[in-house]
């Protein structure tokens, strides 16, 4: 009877006698919920759509995208990376994709497009798990398992290019540059470029590396080997007043007086009212301004500078002052272009010229200007404490130049990276297939749904090199058939066979000096594993409705205003 009475009290009665169950409502009236196991399946082909977006991307045949945007820029890429931001993905779980792709390119600058077809062909091998009713903990379980051994085989099959010679190591390292050079736009003259971006990086500061210490500069005209690298600091000519064309444009090692300082009459405010008893005393107040700004420029000419630049305008009176005098000056020069200045010449930014010393003053051997297309530019050469360089690229059109730079940043980061962490795998699919074998053995010792779990992870990573088969446009399963036959032997060195880009066939990617550094396959295999991760421990979506005004339509918030 107790029990009876505790079930009628959870109950409500109709009038007409009908007892009902109350409806409790959590969410509001319109949200969308979606759960269970169509859900996770709808999540993992959303993501498969985002990566067969920039599949052919990979590899020294990958194709470009051309994405236009809302606002009408056009940009050509091949860079994961950039395609990832530019696309505007709404879906929730696909974003995560974006997130590594950001990640794999902040961290590491090359592989970006590698992560996300890793992460996507995993999801593809866990969805018949997912659809035979797997729970998805314990496909996670056994990915995590085998991204730890996977990271732990890269690090044992990686060589190290350390306490090699100066001359030997800056080869090694135009090697890795070539390797990520040879996927891009600028594929065509990968050894002009690679030994470009290895001179920038061995002039920086080796042990801080700061990568904003390398100035790009584009110059649209001429052709990609018009291109080159300054020794120092280049920046495009300042707005410049009349009697700028009087003044030297060439010096030998020049003194460089840096300022944060306005050189230029101030005009008087318009209801500014001074009383005069005397109508002399007016020359006076007039006579006051100009012998500030006077003896402003005499005290710059007198610090013994030659070259006088400021971040604030210098004006048409102090440009024709130091033109009669030999000095150079430039003013509006850029912040960061003048940080590189400071760096490279010794000088100190200085915000009065009152007892300018010499040692506040910055020099280097050369200074020029020069013209490039279209363009002046302000060349410093030869700078004595020079931790910085600057590139400057030519080529015809402008998105080409654009792609260009993202192309050579990505070869920047991996000799970065390669200067830091001197150890290096075999590319072109070799390590990938290498990998998938060792996972392979592993998992035959395993009892238990775990073997399948990492015989499918094993079978993901072999996505690399089907992939550059594909967009290279050879028989992806008999090319795959040979790598897995010679990586299978256990022949010395046959763990660096990879796919050969020109021939179709298996080459020794090793000795072909098709490297990469094993940073970036660590981080790729590590991101789009946790990705991965991610979207199988996901099981419900819930979106809230848009709150409604009293017209029906969707009413917005009010901004914060970040108090």
């Amino acid at each position: 009877a107790r029990s009876r009475s505790s079930t009628m009290a959870g109950l409500m009665q109709m009038p007409n006698g009908q007892m009902i169950q109350p409806q409790i409502v959590l969410l509001r009236e319109g949200t969308d919920t979606s759960q269970g196991k169509g859900q996770l399946i709808s999540n993992i082909n959303a993501c498969m759509a985002v990566v067969d977006s920039i599949r052919t991307t990979l590899g020294p045949r990958g194709l470009d995208k051309l994405v236009h945007d809302d606002k009408g820029v056009t940009t050509i890429s091949n860079d994961g990376a950039t395609i990832m931001k530019l696309l505007d993905i709404v879906h929730p779980a696909a974003k995560s994709l974006v997130d590594i792709a950001r990640s794999q390119d902040s961290e590491v600058g090359d592989g970006t497009t590698t992560v996300v077809i890793l992460a996507g062909e995993f999801l593809r091998e866990c969805k018949p798990f997912v659809e035979d009713g797997v729970h998805p903990q314990n496909i996670i379980k056994s990915f995590r398992e085998a991204a730890r051994l996977a990271i732990d085989k890269v690090m044992s099959l990686a060589v190290s290019i350390e306490g090699k010679n100066a001359a030997e190591k800056a080869e090694l390292l135009q090697k890795c540059a070539m390797t990520t050079l040879s996927s891009k736009l600028v594929g065509g003259e990968k050894e002009f470029f690679a030994k470009m971006c290895v001179d920038a990086v061995m002039s920086l500061d080796q042990d801080l590396l700061d990568p904003r210490m390398i100035g790009v500069k584009k110059v649209m005209g001429g052709s990609m080997r018009d291109s080159f690298l300054v020794d120092g600091v280049a920046f495009k000519k300042t707005f410049s007043y009349a009697g700028f064309e009087q003044q030297p444009k060439y010096f030998d090692n020049p003194k460089v007086l840096a300022l944060n300082l306005e050189l230029e009459l101030k005009s008087e405010r318009d209801n500014a009212e001074v009383r005069l008893s005397d109508p002399g005393k007016y020359q006076e107040i007039v006579d006051a301004e100009w012998n500030i700004i006077y003896d402003k420029l005499e005290k710059c000419v007198k610090s013994g500078a030659q070259i006088i630049l400021s971040r604030l305008a210098i004006g048409d009176l102090a440009t024709q002052y130091f033109a009669d005098r030999g000095v150079f000056c430039a003013g509006r020069v850029a912040e960061e272009d003048l940080i590189r200045v400071t760096k490279a010449t010794g000088a100190r930014v200085q915000t009065t010229v009152n007892d300018v010393t010499d040692d506040q003053l910055g020099t280097c051997a050369v200074f020029e200007e020069k013209q490039v297309g279209n363009e002046r530019f302000n060349l410093f050469r030869g700078c004595p404490a020079s931790k910085t360089c600057t590139m400057v690229l030519r080529g015809g059109a402008e998105q080409f130049i654009e792609e260009a730079a993202r192309s050579l940043n990505d070869a920047i980061e991996i000799v970065r990276r390669a200067v830091k962490n001197a150890a290096i795998v075999p590319g072109g699919g070799a390590i990938d297939m290498e990998l998938s074998r060792h996972l392979r053995e592993h998992a035959r010792g395993i009892a238990g749904k775990g073997q399948l779990f990492i015989n499918a992870f094993a079978k993901a990573l072999e996505i690399i090199p089907r992939q550059l088969c594909d967009n290279s446009g050879f028989d992806a399963t008999d090319v795959l058939n040979k790598l897995r036959q010679k990586h299978a032997s256990g022949d010395a060195g046959a763990a660096n066979f990879g796919l050969d880009v020109n021939s179709g066939g298996i080459i020794d990617t090793y000795e072909a000096f098709i490297w990469e550094p094993s940073l970036v396959k660590i981080n790729a295999i590590g991101a789009a594993c946790e990705a991965t991760c991610l979207v199988l421990s996901i099981d419900e979506t819930v979106r809230n409705p848009r709150s409604e005004g009293a017209d029906g339509q969707p009413i917005h918030a009010p901004g914060g205003r970040g108090r």
